[in-house]
């Protein structure tokens, strides 16, 4: 958080909460956080329902219930409206940017000039690994970004955790996760990503640290540059 200067006096922050491990991790660090921290910032956690399966609003605000944050939750259509789109096969970009978008207008109507996901560090590599393999760049996400000249920023503020830490803080807080209702949850792209560094991970467990710390070890200079167009 200090790093990368995610929290300041008087923000006000919108957490994204899924009911997954860790944005519930999340929820419960930054509430305790601001407990000890020397500057004053406000939460509220939001909650955008999919559409997806019936219940699953309900089960998420019992989670939120049971922190001290103010809470939020909408009811959408987007998960199914996305899978219409693509025949309910590759909705999850149509669906994820819906969401997202949502988010920024919740975040401007609430006053609130940051907010924060529950993104870890397999996160971050899956996302490098996304951009490479099926959009030809080399791009990750990153722990804190500005937008809009300024005036959002989102802030990551597990990016350095491991699951398996997430999981370990969630199991010794009594968390309870809510499963992701998402039909096409096991069938995606960054599924796919996910086994593929799992497996790679299995063999040689400095690999995904390997990976990490490289996202901050660019050289440029051996890199391709891109060649001019033909006369």
């Amino acid at each position: 958080m200090h790093a990368y200067d995610m929290l300041a006096e008087g923000d006000r922050v919108l957490i994204a909460v899924s009911g997954g491990v860790d944005s519930l991790v999340l929820l419960w660090l930054l509430h305790h956080w601001r407990l000890k921290a020397p500057i004053h910032y406000d939460l509220l956690a939001v909650h955008l329902d999919m559409g997806f399966t019936p219940g699953t609003g309900q089960a998420v605000e019992e989670r939120l219930r049971q922190q001290p944050v103010d809470y939020f939750l909408e009811r959408t259509d987007f998960g199914r409206r996305a899978l219409a789109a693509e025949d309910g096969r590759s909705g999850c970009y149509h669906c994820a940017r819906q969401r997202r978008n949502r988010l920024f207008d919740l975040a401007r109507a609430r006053g609130c000039n940051k907010i924060a996901f529950g993104h870890h560090q397999e996160d971050i590599i899956e996302t490098f690994f996304l951009n490479l393999l099926y959009s030809g760049n080399l791009s990750t996400m990153v722990p804190r970004q500005d937008l809009f000249g300024g005036r959002l920023a989102l802030i990551r503020p597990l990016a350095l955790l491991e699951k398996s830490q997430i999981q370990a803080i969630a199991a010794g807080l009594n968390l309870n996760a809510v499963a992701n209702p998402c039909p096409l949850a096991k069938e995606t792209k960054r599924e796919e990503v996910r086994n593929l560094l799992q497996t790679l991970a299995a063999k040689d467990k400095k690999i995904m640290p390997s990976i990490f710390a490289a996202l901050a070890n660019v050289k440029p200079d051996y890199l391709l540059t891109r060649l001019a167009p033909p006369c």
